[in-house]
């Protein structure tokens, strides 16, 4: 029964990897579930003791603020403004109902429109939306490597069923 838990730990946490790059799928919550739920069904002495489960959850809430941090700063980095923050805000729930490429290019024409309505030309403005996108890549890439550092922890702390 042992390596079937471990099998269903393993899925799921390779469905929170995926979630990483995925912007609506909270990929690094799954990852922290999953462990959370081997060791409630496990037991403590095959699965992470508590202290792992805290690391996992440190982890977890790194990896929400270095990505909501990444794309606010990528945009303050290359000029916007307060104008062309609010506009990749509101990208970025518009961009949550056009899927995926949706969640890229949406905050990035919500910035360079908040910085044309903020009275800035097209170069800034394109400049804000650039800076948005990068953010928003380099966010994605943290919290895929975050999300790498919780399965590896899972990993090699959890003794193997086999």
């Amino acid at each position: 029964m042992d390596a079937v838990w471990w099998f269903i730990a393993i899925i799921g946490m390779a469905i929170g990897l995926i979630g990483t790059v995925l912007p609506i799928v909270p990929g690094t919550t799954i990852i922290f579930a999953t462990a959370l739920i081997h060791r409630l069904v496990v037991g403590a002495e095959k699965s992470l003791g508590w202290p792992g489960i805290a690391v996992l959850a440190l982890l977890l809430l790194a990896s929400y603020a270095l990505e909501s941090a990444a794309g606010f700063v990528g945009a303050r980095r290359f000029g916007a403004t307060k104008w062309g923050i609010f506009g990749a805000m509101v990208g970025a729930i518009v961009g949550i109902f056009l899927g995926f490429i949706g969640l890229l290019i949406a905050p990035v024409v919500g910035a360079i429109a908040g910085e044309l309505i903020g009275g800035k030309r097209m170069v800034a403005a394109g400049r804000a939306g650039w800076g948005t996108l990068l953010g928003n890549l380099a966010g994605m890439i943290a919290k895929l490597v975050i999300g790498l550092a919780m399965v590896s922890w899972f990993l090699v702390s959890v003794p193997s069923p086999f």
